[in-house]
């Protein structure tokens, strides 16, 4: 295994290949391991770094890191993106995670760890949008790109080398200095001969790392790792292995893989090759999003009709701007609720046309919520969703029975026009928009 900490690999000594400096790009080292051109010390060298070819590229506590781009007045803080008292930590920066502050932690939790955090509300079209300008350039340093989340995905860079007149690694290292330099946002990068040992060498120095595990040093690598390493295996699994006594990922590699099979089926010959550092894995280009959806989580519980319809038009609103920024429509609109005692209710209705006006959206789930208001039933969540996704074409069409629907999607278009126009805040559309 290779990484650049303190300009040193940690494993093959005195046979890596030639070294390769992340702040400037040159191949030379002096004998204090620092770049021979800049001085740096973040010096990768590794026998397998210009043979490699597989990544996984993590933004450093992406939501935290925007935040911190965005006011430089955070960067010294430690910074908790999450929600009220009632919600969880979306994600926090390396500051509060050494107060012991984790991402998915209760609040409240959070606050006790660390009470002097600065706790920032999400913005998730701003993430989201900040997401878009990285994965376009992902793109455009490779069109095999698998996206895992809005900040990370496995690159596959194969036959890129003639195009970019580069190996891999050099490419990679070009790639996030450009895009701390443009976009402002760190990452993490993990290179590697397959996905899975790819996405372990990407956490292993964060922030700011690139590490290396090479197919040659893989098995003894992986060997003395607890067996949650392995992409699958969760807690559950965990304790099942080690009740057999394999807790290890060497004992793992060591174990029958007819055994493993007949133990725990199919995962079993999962567990039998990536123990090896073996993964026959394809990076993969995604499917087109099935579904749309938006949610929020409340302070309190509410039973109010009227509360709880306002939040779902705002929510109607998110999911319409995201389908129309996808170009996609829907022909179900689909309704969730959470009640205090955390059961989920799941209502859906199919349109006999695709949609993705706001109205429509809000209208048809708005009738689905309200039966479930009669009762006194309190809810801590509500969401809304559009799913049965299909493009734009044809969808919404003029309704020549009803006349009002039809003006109040034109008034929704035009609405649409001055925000794209002068900005999101430029005009806010009214519930239901109502016209007479």
């Amino acid at each position: 295994m290779s990484s650049d900490k303190k300009g040193r690999s940690n494993s093959h000594q005195g046979a890596q290949g030639v070294p390769l400096c992340r702040d400037c790009g040159h191949r030379e080292v002096t004998r204090s391991h620092r770049c021979a051109r800049c001085g740096s010390p973040r010096v990768i060298s590794h026998p397998e770094l210009d043979s490699l070819e597989i990544a996984h590229i993590d933004c450093d506590a992406f939501f935290a890191s925007v935040e911190k781009r965005d006011n430089p007045g955070l960067i010294d803080q430690p910074v908790i993106v999450g929600g009220g008292k009632r919600g969880v930590v979306s994600t926090c920066c390396y500051i509060a995670r050494m107060y012991g502050v984790r991402s998915a932690m209760p609040m409240f939790k959070a606050l006790k760890a660390c009470p002097h955090a600065v706790v920032v509300k999400p913005r998730m079209s701003v993430y989201s949008a900040v997401g878009k300008q990285i994965r376009q350039a992902m793109m455009e340093l490779t069109p095999m790109v698998q996206p895992l989340s809005i900040d990370e995905a496995f690159l596959d860079l194969s036959g890129t080398q003639r195009l970019h007149k580069a190996s891999a690694a050099q490419s990679l290292a070009r790639f996030v200095r450009e895009v701390e330099t443009n976009i402002g946002i760190t990452m993490s990068v993990g290179l590697a001969p397959n996905k899975f040992l790819a996405k372990i060498a990407s956490d292993l120095e964060k922030p700011r790392g690139f590490s290396i595990i090479g197919s040659s040093e893989a098995k003894e690598f992986l060997a003395d790792k607890p067996t949650s390493i392995i992409w699958g295996v969760g807690k559950v699994l965990q304790r099942k292995l080690a009740e057999n006594g394999l807790q290890t990922v060497g004992q793992l590699q060591q174990a029958d893989p007819s055994m493993l099979a007949r133990t725990y089926g199919a995962m079993g010959l999962r567990l039998a090759k990536l123990c090896q550092g073996e993964d026959d894995r394809s990076v993969t280009q995604p499917e087109k999003a099935k579904s749309i959806s938006n949610e929020v989580t409340f302070n309190y519980d509410i039973s109010s009709y009227k509360e709880l319809s306002a939040t779902l038009w705002l929510l109607a609103q998110k999911v319409s701007d995201r389908a129309k920024g996808s170009a996609t429509a829907g022909r179900t609109v689909a309704l969730k609720l959470k009640d205090e005692n955390f059961k989920t209710i799941s209502r859906s209705r199919h349109l006999g046309e695709p949609t993705q006006l706001a109205d429509i959206i809000f209208r048809v789930a708005d009738a689905l919520l309200q039966p479930e208001t009669q009762n006194g039933r309190r809810y801590r969540l509500i969401g809304v969703g559009i799913a049965d996704l299909e493009p734009t074409d044809g969808s919404d069409p003029q309704d020549l029975l009803d006349n009002q629907a039809s003006k109040r999607a034109s008034a929704e278009r035009a609405m649409d026009d001055l925000r794209n126009r002068f900005g999101d805040k430029s005009v806010t559309m009214g519930r239901g928009l109502k016209t007479k």
